[in-house]
């Protein structure tokens, strides 16, 4: 069994010695705080930084926030990915602003009734923000009490995950919650990765069963990774008049917001089906999406992209609209733009790659 007074006592020591200064670290404003827990979520440090840098400036309250329409919080998030965050912050900071006199709620159960604010957030917020009690269990977290106590059992099992909540639980002191909470995840950030860990520099050496038994590297344990699926996706840059490139309009539309990267602006298209060709997918998607008929021209980029949990490559074409008006069949919204609008827009990293490949065209 760990030694909680021992575990605290080290790990807040070497927090003290000189912990990462980072932005939202600066103040204890709970919504700053907030913020930076939604971004990190899957997103490394370094990437987050200057988007949370950004999106202060813009959007530096809650009430900000709210007062801000769904497409210019999308724009803001452009390229940090995982976009339901970014819907999820908006509506939450709706509620804050409405139901809560503009103040985050400060007990777990109050931070999760929020959208977005899953268990691990609520108590990340709770604690750093609010001095709350309450534990935390990221893979950071999870890596390091799995080395500490040995855990020989698959983290991904639903079982195995409640035993870690309970003892990450019973090990959160009363005295500094955020700051000990703040230490294990910068320890399983820096000292004890998931290879090649650090013990060497690390406070809780004296305590690690893993390193004392030898089994460092196979902790914690996982089942072994699935293969991921890859897809074929076209899209068409469906032009009114393509010339001069400079001002002729095209087509974007916009995602509904029910789904994967919902709200974002896109090149239209989809996922190419067994036994078609690129053109006759991009066909069939326009038709069900739109309900155009297009004429398929050259091919504008191939763009390779990977996902959480698949891996597409997207095939982007020229083409041309018989005259008809766009319906909103699969689509919420659409709009015919010049490439001088799109900075108005929000899109998704793979339709980026499209609109550089189009500037490229337009410059050479």
């Amino acid at each position: 069994m760990l030694d909680k007074q021992q575990l605290t006592k080290q790990i807040l020591a070497w927090w003290d010695e000189g912990h990462e200064s980072l932005p939202w670290r600066e103040t204890p404003d709970p919504y700053v705080i907030w913020v930076s827990e939604i971004m990190l979520q899957q997103t490394q440090i370094a990437t987050v930084i200057p988007y949370f840098q950004r999106w202060m400036v813009r959007f530096p309250t809650v009430q900000d926030l709210a007062g801000a329409t769904l497409d210019e919080v999308l724009k803001m998030w452009e390229g940090l990915g995982y976009y339901s965050r970014a819907r999820n912050l908006h509506a939450a900071a709706k509620i804050v602003t409405e139901e809560y006199g503009s103040r985050l709620p400060q007990t777990v159960p109050e931070l999760q009734a929020l959208p977005g604010i899953g268990r691990y957030t609520a108590g990340a917020i709770a604690s750093i923000a609010f001095e709350q009690s309450v534990p935390v269990l990221d893979g950071n977290v999870i890596r390091v009490l799995s080395r500490l106590v040995d855990l020989a059992d698959d983290v991904s099992k639903g079982a195995t995950k409640t035993a870690l909540w309970q003892l990450a639980g019973s090990l959160v002191p009363q005295q500094r919650p955020g700051d000990y909470n703040q230490a294990l995840m910068e320890l399983g950030q820096q000292i004890c990765p998931p290879t090649i860990p650090k013990c060497a520099a690390c406070p809780l050496t004296t305590l690690c069963r893993a390193r004392e038994q030898g089994t460092i590297e196979k902790r914690p344990v996982r089942p072994p990774r699935k293969r991921t699926p890859h897809y074929d996706v076209v899209a068409g840059v469906i032009w009114q008049e393509k010339k001069p490139l400079a001002t002729a309009q095209f087509l974007i539309t916009k995602r509904p917001l029910d789904g994967l990267l919902g709200g974002l602006w896109e090149f239209p298209g989809g996922k190419q089906e067994p036994g078609e060709s690129l053109a006759q997918a991009l066909r069939r998607e326009i038709r069900e999406e739109l309900a155009l008929e297009i004429i398929i021209g050259e091919k504008v980029a191939v763009v390779k992209h990977a996902y959480t949990h698949f891996r597409i490559t997207l095939h982007a074409f020229h083409a041309r609209a018989n005259g008809a008006q766009p319906q909103h069949i699969g689509v919420a919204d659409h709009a015919w733009v010049s490439l001088a609008d799109l900075d108005k827009y929000a899109f998704a990293a793979a339709d980026r790659q499209i609109i550089a490949a189009l500037i490229t065209e337009l410059v050479s």
